[in-house]
């Protein structure tokens, strides 16, 4: 009974080979619109490249770190401006003396002894003012300015690799996105694929070895897909940390940016305007200066002093005023060669910057053109990639038709298929690298910043912080005023 009735159910389902054939053809047709599908992804309102861009440099740390650093670096300017200015002081003090007198024998001696007590209250203000140095506290005001324009030059090296780092973690985000989109696809497409073999060794078309092919390729499926979801995870957190939030629905891959320069015009432009060339740049001549601020310290220095002070006796005494004016002249003679130290030392660190100005030049034109490197190569593999995804298509189509055909088996189907979801993955691999490849020979050449990209943000004002305390402001002044409700601002964000 049961051979009659599975044959009988075997001749009732190959009663009509045509609706067989059809069935499979459009079963077919439909796995190849579903791996298609899997390189589209949803075009809703959603985050852009240029969201993630904004969102990493509000949020950066690193940002806040090094604007903090640069705006210590304005307060050395201000602390070797003070130095030209008077130094204002005022002392005060309580003193009690007491003495006594001894003399030897006799009655002139005894007469002789005796004791005193005095106590007395000492106030006083002091002012001294440095009128000339040989030029080195000026030395030491414009070195501070050179490195002041060096760590300006430092923070948009940061907020280049912070851009950077965005536009890395938004492509990867999309591209995981994208795999996890396309693994899904494929474990369906698997499936139906399964679902066919079975259907097929129902009817006696195929082998219980072409359905535990299917078994086994759907059980890879669901491992790459359970993978691809865990790298997905790890892209977001990586997003999130840098942008400050986690990525809503990410537009469609952007676009890598246009870039009309030739390799060799790209590097002269780098050596010219990449801020690590500029900051070395900088701090060479803060090395110079501080040679000559070396040097001057050997000659004298011109001081002019002041002071006016009052004395009063607690026990009755007299009052006694003291007013004094005087105009110093002085100079080291021998201080343990410390100075000649001091000088070799600011030579010697002179060379050090000197060096690393000519490392930082061959580093940027090594950099550009590994850049270029790298995106010629992205090039290709996008072009290879896309033209592998054309070839799969047909290649997966025929062996489909074949398959329907009786000419090929259920396990040149699943080839097909994986050849053509491989060509997928890297087509997808290949355009988000293509995007980062581009954006990284920006950050070659030093154009990968907010100004550069028109970024709808509020700019960090290097200069603003540095025009409040050039002039060394005190603090009950109206500008000093100004700089603490500056900091408290500052300290509250």
């Amino acid at each position: 009974m049961m051979v009659r009735s599975t044959k009988a159910q075997g001749n009732d389902q190959c009663s009509d080979p045509l609706a067989r054939r059809a069935r499979r053809s459009w079963l077919g047709r439909g796995i190849i619109a579903a791996l298609a599908l899997t390189v589209m992804v949803p075009a809703a309102q959603a985050d852009t490249l240029a969201d993630a861009l904004a969102g990493a440099y509000n949020t950066s740390g690193l940002l806040e770190q090094n604007r903090a650093l640069l705006r210590a670096a304005d307060e050395d300017v201000a602390t070797a401006v003070s130095a030209l200015r008077p130094v204002i002081s005022w002392t005060t003090d309580v003193t009690s003396t007491y003495s006594r007198t001894r003399g030897n024998t006799g009655a002139a001696a005894a007469l002789a002894n005796g004791s005193s007590r005095a106590t007395s209250l000492n106030a006083g203000i002091t002012a001294e003012w440095l009128l000339y140095d040989f030029g080195g506290t000026s030395l030491r005001i414009d070195s501070a300015k050179e490195l002041v324009l060096a760590t300006r030059q430092s923070l948009i090296g940061i907020e280049q690799q912070v851009l950077l780092r965005a536009v890395q973690a938004y492509m990867n985000v999309v591209r995981n996105t994208r795999f996890v989109a396309l693994r899904r696809n494929n474990v369906r497409v698997i499936g139906e694929s399964l679902r066919a073999a079975q259907d097929r060794f129902e009817v006696g078309e195929v082998t219980r070895t072409d359905v535990a092919q299917a078994e086994a390729r759907l059980a890879l499926a669901r491992s790459d897909l359970a993978l691809a979801e865990g790298d997905l995870e790890q892209s977001i957190e990586e997003y999130v940390a840098v942008t400050g939030r986690r990525p809503g629905a990410l537009s469609q891959p952007p676009s890598p940016p246009r870039l009309t320069r030739s390799e060799e015009t790209a590097k002269q432009v780098a050596l010219r305007t990449h801020p690590d060339m500029l900051a070395a740049q900088f701090n060479v001549s803060a090395a110079k200066l501080n040679v000559l601020v070396a040097e001057a310290a050997m000659q004298p220095r011109v001081t002019f002093g002041a002071s006016v002070g009052v004395s009063e006796r607690l026990n009755g005494g007299a009052e006694t005023d003291t007013n004094r004016l005087s105009l110093g002249l002085s100079g080291p003679i021998y201080q343990g060669g410390a100075l000649s130290s001091a000088k070799r030392r600011a030579f010697a660190q002179r060379d050090a910057q000197l060096g690393i100005l000519h490392q930082t030049r061959d580093r940027i034109r090594q950099n550009v053109g590994v850049a270029y490197a790298i995106l010629e190569s992205a090039r290709a593999s996008a072009a290879a990639s896309a033209e592998q995804v054309r070839a799969g298509r047909i290649a997966f189509e025929g062996v489909n038709e074949e398959a329907n055909l009786g000419a090929r088996t259920t396990l040149d189907v699943l080839d097909a298929e994986q050849e053509f979801l491989d060509a997928q993955a890297n087509q997808i691999s290949a355009e988000a690298d293509l995007v980062i490849a581009a954006y990284a020979v920006l950050e070659s050449t030093g154009e990968l910043t907010v100004r550069d990209l028109n970024l709808a943000v509020q700019t960090y004002d290097p200069s603003a912080y540095y025009n409040l305390v050039e002039g060394a402001p005190a603090a009950l002044s109206e500008r000093g005023q100004a700089l603490d409700r500056v900091l408290r601002k500052i300290g509250n964000q």
